[in-house]
């Protein structure tokens, strides 16, 4: 007889391994209030990146390695010859436009979602962000700064307005919608708060330079500063400062932390390309994080100089970052990599991982024998949310595992 319940020549259950429920999200005095129907969409939108990394990506490659590659040999008569033109070929295959089609539409439900949710409470997050920070001077707002055209020219990763456009003085809604949404990208590979990358610089630091003690360390382009959080939390006797040009965020990151009992942060409004409010050699890490892909190459440049003039001798600059496309990477992952630049509204992202960073470095005045390489994923809580650094598959530029390059002073 079959026992109640059995079912026979059934395969053994299959072990979850999706992205852990967004009712699992990390909340706080500022994270939006959200309806059934709003968790339903960010789940099922953290649920369709997970798919497409991981069995819909495999199926590009397959289509590159059996169909489109061979093509374009027998096309031309030679290997493709860059990324450029494997990108090129793939244009034309089924797999890859499909995949691509689906990546697109999931970013752009992505910010539907997030704003819809944002935007018909902005009024009462703009009140509470207006609570949280009025008249504390660790909100730095300078209202007459020009926000570069290589900045204002960009609906970054397709959110409209970017993380410096108010609907209204006071608005944090841009913040908001990239604060609680920010899930559904990452299929909650960044845990409940959105900052493994944040307690993975923190472990790394510790691990490689556990005699740094810093007094003062700054990060550039900090948005809401989900990433400095656990560095502030780490070093509680430092003075840490977020720079971004968004008043939104700042204003919006300013009253997370507090909420989350973080009090040792400044929020600053300034280009990372001008920190001329802060005296030479008065920092003792200057952190970029999943930034220098936003940044022209003139920008950059710039940013490196600012930092080498900020650091006092022996202090660190650390930017993490997606790999550079070095000679020994595939073209085809660095053709997939590109997929930002085209697709993702991140026009800077293809310039920047081909250029040679270690010289950038060493021409804004870092010593070439005091460069650092190193690579962190996300460190969250694995109880609940997965780790980076086990997860299958790989979509080439949204998996949290990235490379730590920079130098000591």
């Amino acid at each position: 007889m079959t026992k109640p319940g059995h079912v026979p020549n059934s395969s053994p259950k299959e072990v979850y391994d999706g992205p852990p429920d967004y009712r699992q999200v990390g909340r706080h005095a500022m994270f939006p209030d959200t309806s059934h129907d709003e968790i339903a969409r960010l789940n099922f939108l953290a649920q369709m990146n997970r798919h497409l990394a991981a069995r819909v990506m495999p199926q590009v490659k397959a289509a590159w390695e059996q169909r489109a590659g061979p093509a374009l040999v027998s096309r031309t008569g030679a290997p493709p010859r860059d990324r450029h033109a494997v990108r090129e070929a793939l244009l034309g295959d089924p797999a890859f436009q499909i995949w691509s089609a689906l990546r697109r539409m999931t970013m752009e439900q992505r910010q539907e979602a997030g704003r819809w949710t944002a935007i018909r409470q902005a009024e009462s997050l703009a009140a509470r962000a207006r609570d949280l920070t009025e008249g504390d001077e660790r909100l730095l707002l300078n209202p007459g700064i020009k926000v570069p055209r290589y900045v204002s020219a960009v609906d970054h990763h397709c959110m409209p307005g970017s993380y410096h456009t108010e609907l209204f003085p006071g608005d944090v809604s841009n913040a908001a919608s990239y604060d609680h949404a920010i899930f559904a990208t990452t299929g909650g590979l960044l845990g409940r708060y959105s900052d493994g990358g944040g307690h993975a610089v923190v472990k790394w630091v510790r691990d490689h330079l556990p005699a740094l003690r810093p007094k003062r360390i700054i990060e550039i382009g900090a948005t809401i500063g989900h990433s400095l959080l656990p560095i502030a939390k780490a070093f509680p006797d430092a003075e840490i400062i977020a720079v971004d040009l968004g008043q939104p965020v700042l204003r919006y990151g300013l009253a997370r932390a507090k909420s989350l009992g973080i009090d040792n942060i400044r929020f600053v409004q300034a280009d990372g390309a001008d920190l001329s409010m802060f005296e030479d050699q008065s920092a003792d890490w200057i952190q970029t994080t999943m930034f220098l892909h936003e940044l022209s190459t003139p920008s950059l440049r710039a940013i490196f100089r600012e930092t080498q003039r900020l650091l006092r001798p022996g202090g660190i600059a650390l930017h993490v970052e997606q790999p550079q496309y070095a000679a020994d990477m595939p073209l085809f992952e660095q053709a997939m990599r590109d997929w930002d630049a085209f697709y993702n509204n991140e026009p800077f992202w293809s310039r920047l991982h081909e250029i040679d960073l270690d010289a950038e470095l060493v021409a804004a005045g870092f010593s070439a024998d005091r460069l650092i390489h190193g690579g962190v994923t996300a460190i969250v809580d694995r109880e609940v949310f997965p780790d980076a650094a086990e997860e299958e598959g790989e979509d080439y530029g949204r998996k949290a595992a990235w490379h730590v390059i920079g130098a000591v002073k």
